[in-house]
């Protein structure tokens, strides 16, 4: 560490001022506050809260004002904190059948029962910088459908069946039921990763994946590099109720409702040995709007379940071993970032051997011959 170095504490404590000063910008200008954080940059906020394996968005908005926005930073920073939280229980299975949905879409099947609701979404716009948010900080066209939002949160439907539903209707999908006496599964926060990895791990480990890193390897899929031709089976975004058994009482009670997004994406699957041709699935989970998010992550656990369902294994997405160990931004910004650090000792010894080969060499010219070879 650079304490090592005359002056090396004192420079440091110099560099907390220096960010301390960064973070806040120009003194004149009103500080930014957690709530606004909170608030109006919800997506970062729910970003940050997915990886960081943390439902708490005021937490969030806090690690991304200390981080002075970068999402990575504030990632780290919320994972360290949920570290030193003691476990107080386990939740019973989140029941996303049951979401109040403030967006449902799907892009396999235009009349769903219960419909399409499009709610809150940046797809149908178009990519414009709005400068009235200089002037006034609101959008003209959020200021004209204000009231129309208002009017259609109050009737926000509920319960909608889903869309796999439909094609399990005629067996077209694949089912995979719980088997007897299935073991809980790993929990990655306590255990390390190990492969082979089931399933389970898989979903972890993707949950609280690198979004960018996800979206790679889910555009490398759509791309050729597996072979996938997927289907947007639904997205949902709403609140969903989270449940936990007392011991006391026996029976499951609400404790809050929590945002998440959820995503199905269908795959074509031409059958196997032991499974006919039917349309296999992919599934994608986070914290909050997330649906770029969700989205990657489905293509990639379907892009990870090839060796499960008899599919070759030529491309990266495909290969648990390279997406898993991988996919976390806190171990590769660690292994990246850490060779700002001191290396001089590995440096020297480097330099040192890079001076014997130019020696040798110099005194033992290759020869054309050689050279060719």
């Amino acid at each position: 560490m650079y304490v090592a170095v005359k002056g090396g504490e004192t420079a440091i404590l110099n560099s907390y001022r220096l960010l301390a000063d960064q973070r806040r910008g120009d003194p004149t200008q009103p500080e930014l506050g957690v709530a606004q954080i909170r608030e109006q940059l919800k997506l970062a906020v729910d970003r940050v809260m997915t990886e960081g394996s943390v439902y708490d968005p005021e937490l969030a908005a806090l690690a991304i004002k200390q981080a002075s926005g970068d999402l990575v930073e504030a990632i780290f920073l919320l994972r360290a904190y949920r570290a030193t939280l003691p476990r107080l229980g386990t939740t019973c299975a989140l029941d996303t059948a049951h979401m109040a949905l403030e967006r449902r879409i799907s892009a396999t099947f235009k009349d769903l029962p219960g419909g399409q609701v499009l709610g809150p979404t940046y797809d149908y716009t178009q990519r414009l910088l709005d400068f009235t948010l200089l002037a006034s900080g609101a959008s003209v066209v959020a200021d004209d459908l204000a009231g129309d939002a208002v009017a259609a949160g109050s009737a926000k439907p509920e319960g909608s069946p889903r869309v796999v539903d439909l094609l399990n209707q005629e067996g077209l999908i694949e089912t995979r039921p719980v088997p007897p006496g299935d073991p809980a599964p790993v929990d990655l926060t306590r255990e390390p990763l190990r492969f082979p990895a089931d399933r389970a791990t898989r979903l972890q480990n993707l949950a609280r994946g690198d979004e960018g890193f996800l979206l790679a390897m889910a555009y490398s899929t759509q791309r050729g590099y597996a072979n996938s031709h997927p289907f947007v089976g639904e997205i949902r975004l709403g609140q969903v109720a989270v449940e936990i058994v007392p011991e006391e009482l026996g029976f499951a009670i609400s404790i809050g409702d929590m945002e998440l997004t959820e995503c199905e994406m269908v795959n074509q699957f031409a059958g196997s040995k032991t499974e006919p041709p039917q349309f296999t699935r992919g599934y994608g989970l986070a914290f909050g709007h997330s649906e770029r998010k969700a989205m990657a992550m489905s293509l990639v656990d379907r892009a990870l379940r090839a060796d499960e369902l008899g599919e070759a294994v030529l491309s990266p997405a495909q290969m648990p071993e390279f997406v898993l160990s991988h996919s976390d931004s806190l171990e590769a910004s660690g292994f990246v970032q850490h060779l700002k650090l001191p290396h001089y000792v590995d440096f020297q010894a480097e330099l040192e051997l890079v001076r014997k080969m130019r020696a040798v060499a110099a005194t033992q010219p290759i020869t054309e011959a050689e050279d060719a070879a």
